[in-house]
């Protein structure tokens, strides 16, 4: 209820109680004007003053229907306890103003106390009552509220610090990935033109070049033209933080594209290249397939790197529950020093991404073994 409402009705009731008093006690008759006078006084400010001004003016009025008139109302008590509570809450918004209204708030429970204690005692029991019970509920009452204004800046303060700190995250995730499109930019995507370019300037400018050859050189310009178009592509999602904004982006490649792939490694390295299906096609979740061919891909390019002209068999298993990937090259076995390329790592983080699992080493028989395990659907990742 607002203090305007509650000084209203808390002005009738004081009224009224102190009508009723009257009527019932005929030695207060000879004090009636002021009795109705201190009822109206210890609630009515509570919806005309300020917060302490209020609170002052029901204390006030409070004692002086005490000591002097010994007509202490239940509502002007209630008032003073509203207006404690009211001023212990201090002013929202405004923290420099509240310690010291908040002492004042639990300083006006004192004068109670004394009377209760020290002072004459008043005639009534209803008065001795209401005394005590003030000189309890007043400071309790503005301590409370103290304690539940301390407690909601606390949550505010706590929710500020935590979207600020949401932002600053925010800020530096966008200016890393700007950092990342700015070197991919700057570095990569610039050797690799340089790449497409030499390739055809070598295709073009070299006299009696095989078929074959230029047959191989086209194959470099085109994947590194390929590249860069990709390149591009990622450049794009990493500039652009909403992706509705930005330009509409090509489909992701999934298991359907896995044969355009090995016919690609196929013509690039001149050697054997199968892929070999078992189970029946099942739907799998698009993070799965992207995964799945990222890693044939990735593989692909290590077997032309570490054992070119070695043959490859690509297998995939699918099953209701899972997607088992395996390829194999009959090339040397695992390379000398495995631990200065990202392949491996990225095929394992790939896996790991979508809930799965990835292995590599020597196979059986010769060659290379990559061998990974995905779920079927990214929910059981």
């Amino acid at each position: 209820m607002r203090p305007q409402a509650a000084g209203a009705v808390l002005g009738v009731l004081a009224l009224t109680e102190a009508i009723v008093r009257l009527a019932v006690g005929p030695a207060d008759a000879q004090n009636a004007l002021g009795v109705c006078l201190v009822a109206v006084g210890s609630t009515v400010p509570l919806a005309l003053l300020p917060p302490a001004g209020a609170a002052v003016a029901v204390a006030a009025a409070d004692v002086l229907a005490l000591v002097p008139l010994h007509a202490l109302t239940w509502a002007g008590s209630a008032a003073l306890v509203i207006a404690a509570g009211r001023l212990g809450a201090g002013r929202r918004g405004d923290p420099a103003g509240h310690p010291a209204e908040q002492r004042l708030a639990v300083a006006l429970g004192l004068p109670f106390a004394g009377l209760a204690l020290a002072g004459p005692r008043p005639a009534a029991t209803q008065d001795a009552f209401l005394t005590v019970a003030l000189a309890v509920l007043v400071p309790v009452t503005a301590l409370a509220a103290m304690a539940r204004q301390a407690s909601r800046e606390a949550a505010e303060n706590r929710a500020a610090r935590q979207v600020i700190a949401e932002t600053l995250v925010e800020h530096t995730v966008r200016g890393e990935r700007a950092r990342i499109a700015r070197e991919l930019h700057d570095v990569v995507a610039h050797h690799i033109s340089m790449i497409a370019v030499q390739a055809e300037t070598a295709r073009l400018t070299t006299p009696a070049l095989p078929s074959a050859g230029a047959q191989r050189l086209l194959a470099i310009g085109d994947t590194a033209r390929a590249a860069l178009t990709e390149m591009r592509r990622l450049l794009g999602v990493l500039r652009d933080s909403d992706r509705q904004a930005g330009p509409e982006l090509a489909p992701q490649p999934g298991l359907a594209q896995l044969a355009a792939l090995l016919d690609e490694a196929r013509d690039a390295s001149g050697a054997g290249t199968r892929l070999i299906l078992h189970g029946p096609p099942l739907a799998l979740d698009p993070s799965i397939e992207l995964a799945a061919y990222r890693i044939v891909q990735e593989a692909l390019t290590n077997t032309r790197r570490h054992a070119p002209g070695a043959a490859v068999d690509v297998e995939l298993l699918r099953t209701a529950d899972c997607l088992r990937l395996r390829v194999r090259d009959n090339g040397p076995g695992p390379p000398a020093d495995p631990g200065r390329g990202h392949g491996l790592a990225g095929m394992r983080e790939r896996a790991a991404a979508v809930g799965g699992e990835l292995r590599t080493g020597p196979a059986a028989g010769g060659g290379f073994l990559v061998d990974a395990v995905l779920p079927a659907k990214m929910e059981e990742a």
